[in-house]
């Protein structure tokens, strides 16, 4: 089918995804000069771009030129190389990762402060994680659920019996600030010194927005189950959680120019597989923003596409859902409806 990022009255798009492009550039420069960029990448992105990798075949040499062709483009376009300060480094930081997310790092830049031995997490298996925080207080794991990223702490959660979810779930909604003393805790817990001071300012963290993020990730059937054990606790909690989680069917609320911005990050056939379990309004919402031949194209696809699991459907939502999240903390696109304070 074709490129579903064609969009009405607009310049035909190279179809490489941005991720895409990373990975052919990385390809590119050869196996240590690779390394030696993606020692200065995060847990996820390293994951992504190492998929990317993975899964890439038979590039042609169009595509490497195009690639290299943008990258120096970007390039030209950049402050002078070196010429960096703290207000540009804060200021890209906060452009790219969002206030929130950006203000941590920032402070472990500019301070010469140590990687906290929280992020190390970041980088081990869900299972690995659960482990390490199986026999401790409800409370220590929830701060370290609330620490991590969203969809990270919905694998962690997984592993939990049903009345530690819960738990874990309800002290997650009641957390607003941390205290220094309580992070250094968690960092002795890991064998890691702590890179703040006694005189640090509290962490925000927690809250129904993050247990909103975390609700959103889950696997639908735990998430099921946990919303409704919540609520048995605490009916109004469960309501205003539930109000902030923003599911696949709410993306019929997004703009018409978010929408264009996502397709062109999303693959065809995990469109495809994701709108078979969606309602006829998200599907003209999609086709509406595709270009007459791409949405007759897809609309085809769609019909002759034969039955799939509601697990594959659930799974591929979930990380068109991930990619939308993704871009709006970029600043990318503007996610609507009912939980439009959420990101």
């Amino acid at each position: 089918m074709s490129d579903p990022s064609t969009t009405p009255n607009s310049a035909p798009q190279v179809n490489i995804s941005p991720v895409d492009q990373a990975a052919i550039l990385l390809m590119s420069l050869g196996e240590a000069d690779a390394a030696a960029v993606l020692k200065h990448m995060g847990p996820k992105e390293v994951q992504r771009v190492g998929a990317a990798m993975s899964r890439l075949a038979n590039i042609e040499q169009e595509q490497v030129h195009i690639v290299l062709s943008n990258f120096m483009e970007q390039v030209r376009n950049l402050t002078g190389l070196g010429v960096g300060s703290d207000s540009y480094i804060r200021g890209m930081l906060v452009t790219a990762l969002g206030e929130d997310k950006a203000n941590g790092l920032v402070d472990r830049i500019l301070l010469g402060g140590n990687t906290s031995g929280l992020d190390t997490l970041k980088w081990m298996e869900a299972r690995s994680i659960s482990d390490i925080v199986r026999n401790e207080h409800p409370q220590i794991q929830a701060i370290v659920l609330a620490y991590l990223d969203s969809d990270q702490s919905a694998e962690v959660l997984a592993y939990f019996p049903d009345a530690v979810r819960l738990d874990i779930m309800m002290r997650i909604s009641a957390l607003d600030t941390v205290q220094p003393g309580a992070l250094q805790e968690l960092n002795d817990i890991l064998e890691k010194q702590f890179s703040g001071n006694s005189g640090a300012q509290t962490t925000s963290m927690g809250g129904y927005k993050c247990a909103a993020e975390i609700m959103n990730n889950l696997d639908s059937t735990i998430e099921g189950e946990l919303m409704e054990a919540i609520k048995e606790v605490d009916e109004d909690l469960g309501n205003q959680i539930q109000d902030l989680m923003f599911v696949f069917d709410n993306l019929r609320d997004v703009d018409d120019r978010g929408i264009q911005a996502l397709l062109r990050e999303v693959s065809s056939e995990l469109l495809i597989i994701a709108l078979k379990g969606s309602d006829n309004d998200l599907q003209e919402k999609i086709f509406a923003n595709m270009s007459k031949r791409a949405a007759e194209l897809l609309r085809d696809d769609l019909e002759a596409k034969g039955p799939v699991k509601l697990s594959e459907v659930e799974g591929a939502q979930k990380e068109i859902l991930t990619i939308a999240r993704r871009m709006a903390d970029a600043g990318e696109i503007m996610l609507g409806g009912s939980g439009e304070q959420m990101l």
